[in-house]
């Protein structure tokens, strides 16, 4: 499996809700102060956490020979936060989204992944902080010097349009069904050219997710089989054809 690399938006996908308004709302933050840009300043409270939120792929072990990664509109803080406390965090290779730390003062910030202050991304498709169509693509150019592998892409939001266009015909998207991202879809699915599984809860997501990496196992194990079987038929030609080419053997006078 190691030439599948499954990549995951984080809200409402790998966590069923929006990670901004579950912190205030669930882990007890006290203070939700709107900066003048459109990302967030928080200053932290010790709360406590009750559990509710579900990561979606209960068995994630079963997945663990793929390269996992997440490409999100949260925030580093947020996303490792809550991997870490779901024992997850180890499992991806990469999270690309939002850069956030605590700062002297307690307090969370959080800053666009693509600075539009200074320079556009150039996507209409997407918001001015982040497309994720570009995230995908330097992941396509970065795997493609690894061998051929694959891409399964999970995803929810508007924001996972964008890079559903770019996968390609030998790739897999996951979009969550009757999602923004479906109703997206559904306008002109002849526009994805990867193959579509939609999914609509966590228990649904796992059951697909797998059934897609065995499938695709499957299709490797049998061209493995079938290269092994024509490489073995070839060797055994070229032995039969080099034994009739040799010259018979002289006899030497006494």
């Amino acid at each position: 499996m190691a030439g599948i690399v499954v990549v995951f938006d984080f809200d409402k996908t790998i966590i069923d809700v929006d990670s901004d308004n579950w912190v205030i709302d669930e882990l007890g933050f006290y203070r939700f102060v709107q900066s003048t840009s459109p990302y967030h300043a928080l200053e932290l409270s010790h709360g406590q956490d009750d559990g509710r939120a579900s990561f979606s792929g209960k068995n994630i072990d079963d997945i663990v020979g793929c390269e996992l990664r997440i490409v999100s509109d949260a925030n580093m803080f947020f996303i490792e936060t809550i991997l870490k406390h779901l024992g997850l965090r180890d499992y991806f290779s990469e999270i690309n989204t939002n850069p956030g730390f605590v700062d002297e003062e307690g307090r969370l910030r959080i800053f666009p992944y693509h600075d539009f202050t200074q320079s556009s991304h150039g996507c209409s498709r997407c918001p001015p902080n982040m497309c994720k169509g570009l995230i995908i693509e330097r992941i396509q150019a970065s795997i493609a010097k690894e061998g051929n592998k694959k891409i399964i892409y999970l995803g929810d939001g508007v924001g996972d349009y964008c890079p559903s266009l770019r996968l390609t015909e030998a790739d897999y998207l996951m979009p969550r069904k009757n999602f923004p991202v479906w109703d997206l879809i559904c306008r002109n699915p002849m526009l994805i050219k990867a193959e579509i599984h939609e999914w609509t809860d966590g228990e649904e997501l796992e059951r697909v997710l797998l059934q897609i990496i065995g499938a695709i196992s499957s299709m490797e194990d049998k061209s493995a089989a079938q290269l092994f079987s024509s490489t073995d038929c070839k060797l055994q030609t070229i032995s039969i054809g080099a034994h009739d080419a040799f010259p018979k053997a002289l006899s030497v006078p006494q």
